[in-house]
């Protein structure tokens, strides 16, 4: 069997939602250190033939070559997890699931956008992008508030999936832009179960609620 190959930066969240799988499905891997930032790397003739998309997280298994870390997730959860407990496949799961891994790529992209602002530009966040992040947080905000008066603790049900893999690291690194977690109270409850699961791993920036 391949190794798998994360191409990755360790301060980069899509990389950290890569890492924090694998780990959770207790993946044995190598990382292969890109210079994001500030050497931009993953944009270099090397990395291009590799990912013409220029971007990272990728990743390798065997011949195969993938980038998104939506995808990534993806494969990961179908080729490695036995169970299905990560990418179910019950129609309105997966359904869900989609829609919801569909949100992390699109609406939720401004935090992404906010948090790289705010840790690699001389003038930080621009408050639009700010904004835009808190809005589409306050969207999953009010859904968790929902799955929790259902008696789930987690995004699709009540255990988790790589939907929650792909959202929760831009709510648990938002205050690098500058959000106080106090406005997401459900985000905050969501985060805490999620840090109690078998193979959660942390990086710079992701609070310990107690």
């Amino acid at each position: 069997m391949s190794l798998l190959t994360l191409y990755n930066y360790d301060l980069d969240d899509s990389c950290y939602r890569v890492r924090l799988l694998l780990s959770l499905l207790g993946l044995q891997y190598k990382t292969i250190a890109v210079d994001m930032q500030p050497g931009r790397e993953q944009e270099q003739p090397h990395m291009l033939a590799i990912n013409p998309a220029g971007t990272l997280p990728v990743l390798t298994d065997g011949d195969l070559t993938l980038s998104g870390t939506e995808a990534i997730l993806a494969y990961l959860a179908r080729a490695h997890d036995p169970s299905g407990r990560w990418l179910p496949l019950d129609p309105a799961r997966y359904g869900l699931l989609q829609q919801w891994l569909g949100f992390a790529g699109q609406q939720l992209f401004a935090a992404v956008i906010a948090r790289q602002q705010a840790l690699f530009t001389p003038d930080g966040a621009k408050p639009q992008i700010v904004s835009e992040a808190r809005r589409a947080l306050r969207i999953i905000d009010d859904h968790m508030i929902l799955q929790q008066i259902r008696g789930c603790e987690f995004v699709i049900a009540d255990q988790p999936t790589i939907a929650d893999v792909a959202l929760i690291a831009s709510f648990a690194l938002s205050r690098d832009f500058g959000l106080d977690h106090d406005e997401f109270p459900a985000l905050r409850r969501w985060l805490r179960s999620f840090r109690k699961l078998d193979g959660f791993i942390t990086m710079p920036g992701i609070p310990d609620y107690h």
